[in-house]
């Protein structure tokens, strides 16, 4: 069976609202208003991909190649253009640093908030609470204000409410080599023990040396296509660099 379908996803990114200065430098230039025909740009072009349940798949490409729109689409941040994304089950994800996260939140009012907004129930966070605080190691700050948390520190609260939450499927964007070695060596055993329940991992990063610890197929994307894909890790991966 199969966790996540994807049939001819597209998403165009419409860029008409251009700023007054915009607008102002183009009549500078002696362009007339309405003469730009480049106000639309495709993330993705007709991507279409199966992941398995259980499987952990690795999406790498360069920057602007569309990883990270798909990801927001899959999570439900953004709606596609055109084409349909099926998952099956439910659905954690980290996509960006501090998302779902209030700044003005203290890190334990952020569990609870973060918890609910991915799917949780109260009662399943306040029994799992203890857990996620030791899993992130930040018990010292979680009674202070996220807004003054480092990075590493969101992105730690972040990972360990989202293994605690029972997904089905985990989505992430470049959070796998978040935090010191013990903190990486942790999450890629909970990542592993996630795939071992049946549950399905589907990670962007840069950090080829831990995708191919991690992952067992991999998605090479390139200008908001899939130019590669399979478990040939190793020669998608030469691909890559070779670009």
């Amino acid at each position: 069976m199969n966790a996540i379908e994807i049939d001819q996803l597209s998403k165009c990114f419409h860029l008409a609202d251009r700023s007054r200065r915009s607008r102002f430098m183009d009549r500078l230039r002696g362009i007339r208003p309405g003469a730009r025909q480049d106000d639309s740009f495709w993330a993705l072009r007709e991507v279409t991909f199966k992941v398995a349940c259980g499987e952990r798949v690795a999406i790498i490409g360069a920057n602007g190649s569309g990883k990270t729109t798909l990801l927001r689409i899959l999570a439900r941040i953004i709606a596609p253009t055109a084409g349909e994304a099926r998952l099956r089950g439910r659905v954690g994800s980290i996509i960006e640093i501090g998302s779902g996260f209030h700044p003005e939140l203290t890190g334990r009012e952020n569990v609870f908030l973060n918890g609910v907004i991915i799917g949780m129930t109260t009662s399943e966070i306040k029994q799992k609470f203890d857990r996620i605080v030791d899993f992130s190691g930040i018990g010292q700050f979680i009674d202070t204000p996220i807004k003054y948390y480092s990075n590493g520190m969101y992105l730690r609260l972040a990972f360990a409410v989202a293994a605690h939450a029972d997904a089905d499927i985990l989505l992430l964007d470049e959070v796998i080599a978040v935090g010191d070695d013990e903190f990486q060596k942790q999450s890629r055993a909970k990542l592993l023990e996630f795939s071992k329940e049946g549950r399905t991992l589907l990670t962007v990063s840069h950090d080829l040396p831990i995708l191919k610890q991690l992952c067992t197929k991999v998605i090479l994307m390139g200008h908001g296509k899939v130019e590669q894909a399979g478990e040939d890790m190793e020669n998608i991966f030469c691909s890559y660099l070779a670009q």
